[in-house]
């Protein structure tokens, strides 16, 4: 934490869900001009008449101040090419990454380059994942593809396109229907919508996790662990109410969204390094393709005044990160997850199981969960 890494936010949204109108907008935002913003081609985005000057063939430099930069090939190798110019001064320093991920349908690939790459882990930091939906067309998307649902599954900020085409009762009881589904999929997303500008750069891009000016991490925002606790309750209550609506409604809410699950569990007592170790080494081996995001602080017994940041995107994770001190009252280890055909038992029971809460220790659940998944 001492080298404050920059931020990385991913930009994310099915064809047709606007990101190129919400990028266009913020890229004039002023809370952009320290930032490098990496898009697949300049003809997606209408900024000609933002241009200042070019800095090269591939970067330029935007009225509001901010870099734009085209994806020329590999991905990383567009992103090294960014740090090391702005190493040697050709470029102007910025402080954080925007990536928008057009024509890509699933955003795991992204991520895992930006949360694995060697050369990258010692500059960057995955921020969060910004997830544009269409409100008018969003439902019939969702049905229609499992990439979309994902889209919205990962999020730390969902967007709500074209909010303004939806009128009357029957636009009102759309915009509710999207608003309850993406609530359910992801209950701890912020929800923003492009309507009346409410949608700024500062209230996407302050997810929590590296923040640039104060250079502190605001765990309790990042995680936002009470979302999901809230979320599981109403899920456990409404689960009969949905039951009902799916017979009702033309939308086979059930096809892709009953498969994903979002939860969240803390404990008091502390994990030993070699434990955690063990339990995600576990994780990534045996439910890595289906943990679709997990984030988490955890108590480590080697020093519980120091708790360590976790990360992860399916089976990728960052490097865990230790932080100087707790950054809240709060002291437990506090771990939240979104998923695929996943019970939370089973997450849950084994971390239990690595700090001795469990009768038979972590030797007989992790057979058990072994077991479980030949």
């Amino acid at each position: 934490m001492a080298n404050t890494p920059i931020p990385v936010a991913i930009l994310t949204g099915f064809l047709g869900a606007g990101k190129t109108t919400l990028l266009n907008f913020l890229l004039k935002d002023p809370f952009l001009s320290d930032a490098a913003v990496i898009i697949n081609e300049f003809g997606d985005v209408g900024i000609d008449h933002l241009l200042v000057e070019r800095s090269d063939e591939n970067v330029i430099e935007l009225a509001s101040g901010c870099l734009c930069c085209t994806i020329r090939g590999d991905l990383i190798d567009t992103i090294h090419d960014l740090l090391a110019r702005r190493g040697r001064g050709e470029i102007k320093a910025f402080n954080r990454m925007v990536i928008e991920t057009t024509g890509l349908a699933d955003p795991a690939p992204v991520l895992h380059s930006v949360m694995s790459e060697p050369g990258l882990l010692a500059t960057c930091r995955l921020e969060g994942v910004i997830t544009v939906v269409d409100a008018f067309n969003g439902m019939a998307t969702l049905d229609a593809h499992p990439e979309a649902v994902k889209q919205v599954a990962v999020a730390d900020r969902i967007v709500l396109t074209k909010v303004d085409l939806l009128v009357g009762r029957e636009g009102e009881d759309m915009l509710f229907a999207i608003i309850a589904r993406l609530r359910k999929l992801n209950p701890a997303a912020r929800l923003l919508t492009t309507h009346r500008d409410e949608a700024t750069a500062e209230r996407l891009f302050t997810m929590g996790l590296f923040d640039p000016r104060t250079k502190t991490v605001d765990v309790q925002t990042w995680l936002a662990a009470e979302a999901y606790e809230t979320g599981e309750k109403r899920g456990r209550r409404n689960k009969q109410a949905h039951a009902h609506d799916h017979d009702h409604h033309h939308h086979d809410v059930s096809r892709h969204d009953e498969h994903i699950r979002a939860f969240s569990f803390s404990e008091v007592n502390a994990i030993s390094p070699q434990g955690l170790e063990l339990f995600l080494e576990l994780l990534k081996s045996y439910h890595g393709a289906n943990m679709l995001r997990m984030k988490g602080i955890v108590k480590v017994s080697d020093d519980p005044t120091r708790p360590v940041v976790l990360h992860g995107v399916q089976h990728v994770f960052h490097p865990p990160v230790r932080l100087p001190a707790w950054p809240d009252k709060d002291e437990r280890t506090r771990l939240v997850f979104i998923v695929k055909d996943i019970e939370k038992p089973m997450i849950e029971g084994l971390f239990r199981a690595f700090t001795d809460q469990i009768t038979g220790g972590a030797e007989a659940f992790t057979d058990k969960t072994l077991s479980l998944n030949r």
